[in-house]
């Protein structure tokens, strides 16, 4: 994917371009190529862009340390605000689901926005920060500890002085 030149996006009819793609991201080790379709559209003083995008990935278990492959789904929205543009609150879409703390990310007003990057970072959010491969995985199986093992060899003295100390007493 190219990245867009916002200025072109504003000219643009519709003012905004949908794309979709199937490919592999360098930095994403997925087992398939990422699948999905992403829309930026240019709002005056800010860009909405979105994402449904999926592959598979193989993750390590945080629990057992074994490898599972899991579905990387992402459904993500994000406005990116243009720095150039003077702050004009009525074009933004106020509502109940979006506010200024919404807008985190800036771009220049005669820049580019490099949507595989976008993409990349959103599928990157969209991992799970705790990775099991199961809700009930039992973790690493470990064998029993001999008791024997269990003893500080410092301590083997004063072992042997108390087994000469019973034998002592019958």
């Amino acid at each position: 994917m190219d990245a867009i030149h916002i200025p072109n996006l504003a000219n643009h009819p519709e003012q905004g371009i949908s794309l979709e793609f199937n490919q592999l991201f360098e930095d994403l080790p997925s087992l398939t190529p990422v699948q999905g379709k992403v829309t930026v559209s240019h709002r005056g003083n800010y860009l909405e862009a979105s994402t449904q995008a999926n592959t598979i990935v193989t993750l390590c278990c945080d629990r057992c340390l074994q490898n599972y492959n899991h579905r990387l789904a992402c459904d993500a929205t994000e406005m990116l605000w243009l720095q150039d543009s003077e702050l004009q609150l009525d074009q933004l879409p106020l509502s109940e689901d979006f506010t200024m703390d919404d807008v985190v990310e800036q771009l220049p007003e005669n820049g580019d926005f490099d949507v595989q990057k976008w993409v990349y970072e959103q599928l990157c959010l969209a991992l799970p920060q705790r990775k099991l491969c199961d809700p009930d995985c039992p973790g690493i199986d470990l064998p029993e500890p001999n008791p024997e093992d269990l003893l500080d060899r410092r301590w083997a003295v004063l072992k042997t002085l108390q087994s000469q100390l019973s034998d002592a007493e019958e």
